[in-house]
């Protein structure tokens, strides 16, 4: 598939799709689209902060996401507003579709954290995945999705998982 035309900086709406109904959606800047992988650049999207225990989302933070349209998942590099690395943020998803200036993302519950050190890597949400009867529903995406965590998780512990993204 051939890189959109839209140029670096261009702004893109990013739709968090989640079990058939828009789960958030923001702008975001156009980094690189070879075709494959999509880069974006936004601002934290939420109002307020986030706080998941192992890890705080506040306003100025500033996330560098990575979406593929050929894999299940998604990688977010979250900074604060001064560029001090937290760590990396990553969703299990369906392959990113892009029309135009539209992405879309499906979420399928599961997702990964990794610390900016390394040291840390959690599997997050699998009893919202197994709640969420995707197995049942679509088997395939189901097992898809759980190799995809697989692989973000040893990619992570290996220390790879920039790879990925640079």
């Amino acid at each position: 598939m051939p890189a959109t035309s839209s140029a670096s900086g261009s702004l893109l709406s990013i739709n968090l799709v989640k079990s058939g109904r828009t789960k958030i959606s923001y702008p975001a800047s156009l980094v690189a689209d070879d075709g494959v992988r999509l880069s974006v650049r936004a601002a934290w999207a939420s109002d307020g902060v986030r706080d998941f225990g192992f890890v705080r989302f506040e306003p100025g933070d500033v996330f560098t996401e990575h979406y593929w349209r050929d894999r299940w998942y998604s990688v977010k590099e979250v900074r604060t507003a001064d560029a001090t690395l937290k760590g990396w943020y990553c969703d299990i998803t369906r392959p990113a579709v892009v029309d135009g200036t539209e992405v879309v993302v499906e979420d399928l519950d599961l997702d990964l954290w990794v610390s900016a050190d390394g040291a840390t890597v959690l599997r997050l949400d699998e009893d919202e995945f197994e709640e969420s009867g995707l197995a049942e529903r679509d088997p395939d995406a189901a097992a898809r999705a759980v190799q995809a965590l697989d692989e973000l998780e040893l990619l992570a512990k290996r220390g790879k998982l920039t790879e990925l993204i640079d």
